[in-house]
């Protein structure tokens, strides 16, 4: 019975090892489904707005035009935005307006969700909403339609912050360094950059892509897709160049291929603590009057982290 037990603890082990092996994609191949196409994006690039009376870039030409992809279900996020940093609409000078991205509600209350939708952009008037299936897997879709919205409407204004809904801007902070005159007007993106980002291959990561998809050991530079600004040139730069790179569903990375077709690099911030994606909470008084944009865990934290960045305390 001892050695029956060893035998079974010796293939077990032996299990592990060629499991481990796939995890550096060694054994890819029997995990990978048959076709590459699976992790590229269908953007057939013929969606159309469905909601779309902001009178921001119409009637009114921001500075700053902030855009936060949303679910469309998320109206706690929203309102909790509207009524802390997306409220600041005059910041140093700068018109900033905030805006919400959204698709097609799913699910069996797909329709009540619309209505939903409906009413809350008749008050408030700060809702995009395209034609595609709002989805995790549809961000990169998402992004491109996000920049088709910029590219034709957005053009006399300087930059857009592609934001988060968990995330608190420090607003203030951004228009300071928008403003900087070291900060370049033209081809400019920047956030958390990152380099020398490997392409993952260990087929059970939910990022993992095979190198029938990318060849490439490495990502081109690119800001981390939690929130990054960019000069408002760059919108019809990038769509100009995305036929010519089919989209894969990482949309951060996709946008980093693009700056690379475009021989565009990402430009770190001046200070590495200004975009934060990992914080350690609770943010002390001096992290808040430093950062510009970080990830929070909930309402309640982003709303008294605004809050105290408001105050004396937020100081170093």
């Amino acid at each position: 019975m001892g050695n029956r037990r060893k035998h079974l603890c010796v293939l077990g082990t032996v299990a592990l090892f060629l499991i481990y092996l796939s995890f550096d994609g060694t054994l890819s191949s029997w995990f990978s489904p048959s076709s590459p196409s699976a992790y590229h994006v269908a953007y057939p690039r013929n969606y159309k707005f469905i909601m779309d009376d902001t009178p921001t870039c119409r009637t009114r030409t921001p500075f700053l035009v902030a855009v936060v992809p949303v679910a469309p279900s998320n109206v706690a996020a929203r309102d909790a935005i509207r009524q802390t940093w997306g409220n600041e609409k005059l910041v140093l000078g700068q018109l900033v307006q905030t805006l919400f991205l959204v698709g097609l509600p799913g699910g069996p209350d797909a329709g009540q969700q619309q209505e939903t939708l409906n009413l809350e952009n008749r008050q408030h008037r700060d809702l995009i909403q395209s034609s595609f299936q709002d989805s995790y897997g549809n961000l990169t879709i998402k992004t491109m339609v996000m920049l088709e919205w910029l590219a034709a409407h957005c053009v006399n204004s300087s930059y857009v912050l592609k934001i988060d809904s968990d995330m608190l801007l420090h607003v203030q902070n951004l228009v300071k360094l928008l403003l900087d005159p070291s900060t370049a007007k033209q081809n400019y993106m920047s956030g958390l950059v990152w380099w020398h980002s490997p392409v993952l291959r260990n087929p059970f990561n939910k990022f993992y892509l095979p190198k029938e998809v990318i060849a490439e050991p490495e990502y081109p530079p690119y800001p981390l897709g939690m929130a990054y600004v960019m000069s408002l040139d760059l919108p019809g730069k990038i769509l100009s160049v995305s036929p010519r790179i089919k989209p894969i569903f990482i949309e951060d990375a996709y946008l980093g291929m693009c700056l690379k077709h475009l021989g565009i690099l990402p430009t770190d911030p001046p200070d590495s603590t200004m975009f934060v994606v990992d914080p350690v909470h609770p943010l002390s008084g001096c992290s808040l009057s430093k950062v510009i944009a970080v990830t929070t865990t909930s309402i309640r934290q982003m709303t008294s982290y605004w809050e105290r960045s408001k105050t004396a305390e937020a100081k170093c």
